[in-house]
């Protein structure tokens, strides 16, 4: 399985779109769409949408077998959007279909909508109206919004940039799917929001070669969040501590060097990230803990691919460019290099992390054969680093 959200104009997560995977190989080279729909909808039903969606509402790709089978009203009616595709070919028996799904709870989407769209009959019985902004024109938007906006709430689709999210949304689309919130606003003075520099601080200390323990607790005691947030991850059962921590040197004394690196990392970016779209942070924890699962089956030279993972997102966490945050954390060349798109020879790592995270099996197929990895193997370390960051994120 693969995912990706459908955010708020507040940049909220609405839903995440459930996307198709069968072993890398079989589902980039699939033949036939509504095996590959019925696979979603089986993965959905193992893995839980609780742990897939976290409450949010779940967007479900339909062919015609779906519709017709009556498979999809295994999933809950209040937490199911159906997405009609553009490849179904209205007749009486998906009319009548869609008319039964939507009276039994079902919010229906038609996706890919285009003006003199061959699904106009299902218009009426539509919840939302997706519109792919690569394949429209801003003026050919415009014309959909206003026609169809005051009766459907419309999502702008493949909207790449932070400028794109910007228009749609002022031009009345209610919902936003694209990688647009990992594009970083830039300020104009390309500095650090003066509120999240003790984050940043924190990185720093833990990033040196030599840990000033000290000063790592002098900067946890000054923010107060970050200290209730540490305690309580250290009181947890992840740590099976016999004693409850009732200190932050305490707790650093019990620790080991790896896990104050870690833990303090953790809770900075948590920290840094409190003003930040709750998705950001989620991938944020779930990169870096699927870098450090498939650490030991990689080759990177000792570099810590936790630290990889997770700085990967704190240019949009910070809302600051990748070379300023990059100036202020004193990381290791390699990851530098390849949080930058510079060679590196953790470079690939980083792609496989982009391509599993969003979908790109072609790209999982080839990196997965470089590293001589099974795509279950990439698969599995995807699944547990969605299954940590969700449980981090309650804490």
């Amino acid at each position: 399985m693969a995912r990706q959200p459908i955010l708020t104009a507040e940049e909220k997560v609405f839903g995440y779109e459930l996307l198709f995977r069968d072993g890398v190989q079989n589902c980039f080279r699939h033949s036939d769409p509504d095996a590959a729909a019925r696979s979603t909808l089986d993965s959905s039903l193992l893995l839980g949408l609780d742990v897939l969606c976290h409450g949010r509402y779940a967007f479900i790709n339909c062919h015609r077998d779906l519709l017709l089978n009556d498979y999809v009203t295994l999933l809950p009616a209040k937490q199911t959007v159906l997405e009609i595709l553009e490849t179904v070919e209205l007749d009486s028996t998906i009319l009548a279909a869609c008319k039964n799904l939507r009276e039994a709870g079902y919010l229906i989407a038609l996706d890919d909508f285009v003006g003199n769209d061959p699904r106009e009959a299902l218009v009426d019985m539509a919840d939302l109206i997706k519109v792919d902004l690569l394949g429209t024109t801003r003026e050919q938007c415009a014309d959909l919004v206003k026609r169809l906006g005051p009766r459907h709430r419309m999502v702008a689709e493949k909207v790449e940039t932070r400028e794109q999210f910007q228009w749609t949304r002022e031009m009345g689309f209610a919902y936003f799917q694209g990688f647009f919130f990992r594009e970083p606003e830039v300020l104009t003075t390309h500095d650090i929001p003066a509120n999240r520099l003790n984050y940043v601080l924190m990185l720093q200390v833990v990033s040196q070669p030599e840990l000033n323990l000290r000063k790592i607790e002098d900067l946890i005691k000054g923010e107060v969040s970050i200290c209730y947030r540490l305690l309580r991850y250290l009181n947890s059962a992840a740590f099976g501590f016999t004693h409850e921590i009732h200190s932050v040197r305490h707790a650093l004394g019990l620790l080991g060097e790896r896990e104050i690196r870690r833990w303090v990392r953790l809770v900075a970016t948590l920290g840094a990230g409190q003003y930040a779209c709750s998705e950001v942070l989620f991938s944020a924890l779930a990169r870096a803990r699927f870098c450090e699962l498939l650490g030991p089956k990689l080759p990177h030279g000792g570099s810590d691919l936790f630290l990889l993972g997770l700085m990967s997102m704190m240019d949009v966490i910070l809302n600051s460019r990748m070379e300023d945050v990059l100036e202020k954390v004193p990381l290791e060349p390699q990851i530098k290099d390849a949080l930058l798109s510079r060679p590196s020879p953790l470079r690939d790592i980083y792609r496989l992390m982009l391509a599993q995270e969003s979908g790109e099996w072609q790209g999982v197929s080839e990196l997965a054969t470089h590293f001589r990895l099974t795509t279950h193997e990439i698969a599995d370390a995807h699944w547990q680093g969605m299954q940590w960051a969700r449980e981090v994120g309650r804490s």
